[in-house]
């Protein structure tokens, strides 16, 4: 179901928890929601419909994939970036992002991953694990 989305940076910046098999609707959810706003969104955090877990989506080079507990364990060759936020008021923000990363994570089905991700991929997931962690660019 397309939720709406949270624009308080307050709510924002709440530390999300972890993702458990009760929050699989939610997963959804963000999916539904993500692509509801393809237009102007490449990826979303949970926190951006009010929920408060490490649930992240994204276009991962035109598929969308969702990712539960995410962990960012390595990354390599730190660059300063310009992003945007479909949940932030105002223009594009410098923000510090890897260009390569490695990524724990859980799917659907709670099985455990573990994937390297480069470019504009990666500096998505960046973004959207920094939301779960309460960091807003």
């Amino acid at each position: 179901m397309v939720k709406e989305l949270v624009h308080d940076p307050i709510l924002l910046a709440r530390k999300s928890q972890q993702a458990t098999k009760e929050d699989l609707e939610a997963a959804r959810d963000l999916l539904d929601t993500l692509k509801a706003h393809r237009e102007t969104c490449v990826g979303m955090a949970a926190n951006m419909i009010g929920v408060y877990k490490n649930i992240i989506a994204f276009d991962n080079d035109g598929t969308y994939m969702v990712m539960l507990n995410p962990v960012i364990v390595k990354g390599t060759g730190e660059y300063e970036a310009m992003e945007g936020c479909v949940s932030l008021l105002g223009g594009p923000r410098k923000a510090r992002r890897f260009q390569k990363i490695k990524v724990q994570y859980q799917t659907l089905d709670f099985s455990v991953r573990l994937k390297t991700f480069i470019g504009w991929t990666a500096q998505i997931i960046q973004h959207e694990i920094d939301h779960c962690n309460g960091v807003l660019i």
